[in-house]
């Protein structure tokens, strides 16, 4: 039964420390990455797997409603899913969309990812959250990431559905109450308030979240340019915010950190996180979707990766994101000195 939106009281808001990944998860990552970068290879971590494009919100935000306007009710067949996951031999899957909850195959998706050893985010805005979530078992391998953009206001506003606030902080208390492991993803906009982005993650962590992931928002051509910064405004408000955000429980590395607020310089890893999706093998990456390919393989060997990895295509300036920025932040991680920044926080 959904439970009502009932503010916790104000001393409960203190940030409660360290991020409780599930159980094995890092270890199998940094298992991953030591073997792959041992073979010098090109590799990705994370597989951003879209099994289909329908979504039952019209975010102002978001780029995929609008690119494939034309496909936007295809969808993989679970075969194809699991394809893709061996293709790209990941560790972890990130199931987005689209509404992954309304994808026709996510129950055995799931369960066969569980079977196969393979860590997920199962992405949602958590608007059929109750009524899906008998479906599923908590499991070490499962995170339920729920989209959260700011505050009631700011939130219901980004995604153009009243209620979705409200919706998504009830499916954060169902979650825990059933002893499912659950994350939010804030994508900071232009109009986001750097207040209400420390008030959310205090209301969300006295509601016994596991983890929070942050980033800017990336400026896709299709929608609306007022919602978006350049590298420089990214940085100035995130020498503001970081600061605020110690001891809240980011999954974000403090690498990446360091790097939104202009500390150090990163390369993109843009197939770090590879996407496919029911047009194909999205490249050259999750923001850029300039063609289709077949196969991973044929992704890896046909994509001109230099020109993304220095930001010579205009179109990746002010692109700080953590898709393409957080696999360089985990690889600098592997080196002494990358350690130590690690330890050491930002």
């Amino acid at each position: 039964m959904v439970t009502t939106l009932d503010k916790p009281p104000a001393e409960q808001y203190k940030p409660a420390g360290r991020a409780k990944f599930p159980p094995g998860m890092m270890g199998k990552v940094a298992r991953h990455m030591i073997k792959n970068r041992l073979m010098g290879q090109r590799f990705p971590t994370v597989l951003q797997l879209e099994p289909l494009h329908a979504c039952n919100f019209h975010c102002s935000g978001c780029g995929r409603i609008r690119e494939y306007q034309s496909t936007i009710h295809e969808q993989l067949t679970l075969e194809q899913c699991l394809d893709a996951v061996d293709q790209s031999d990941v560790p972890v899957v990130s199931i987005a969309g689209g509404e992954p909850l309304i994808y026709r195959h996510i129950v055995p998706l799931v369960e066969e990812l569980q079977r196969r050893d393979k860590y997920m985010y199962l992405c949602t805005n958590g608007w059929i959250l109750d009524r899906k979530i008998d479906e599923f078992k908590p499991d070490k391998h499962l995170i339920v990431n729920l989209h959260l953009d700011g505050m009631e206001e700011t939130h219901d506003a980004i995604v153009e559905w009243p209620g979705a606030f409200k919706k998504a902080i009830e499916g954060i208390k169902i979650l825990k109450d059933r002893g499912f492991h659950a994350c939010i993803n804030t994508t900071i906009y232009k109009q986001t308030r750097n207040d209400e982005i420390v008030e959310l993650f205090k209301l969300v962590e006295s509601l016994g979240i596991d983890g929070i992931l942050v980033s800017p928002a990336y400026s896709y051509q299709e929608v609306d340019p007022a919602f978006y910064q350049t590298r420089e405004e990214i940085q100035s408000r995130f020498r503001d915010l970081a600061p605020r955000l110690r001891g809240f429980k980011l999954w974000n590395t403090p690498i990446y950190f360091k790097y939104l607020m202009g500390e150090i310089d990163l390369d993109c890893t843009p197939w770090g996180t590879p996407t496919v999706n029911p047009r194909g093998w999205r490249g050259p990456c999750y923001q850029l979707g300039d063609t289709h390919h077949g196969t991973f393989s044929e992704m890896m060997k046909s994509t001109d990766w230099p020109r993304y990895i220095k930001h010579e295509d205009p179109r990746c300036a002010a692109c700080m994101t953590h898709g393409g920025y957080e696999p360089s932040a985990a690889l600098k991680a592997l080196s002494f000195k990358g350690a130590f920044e690690v330890l050491k926080g930002w």
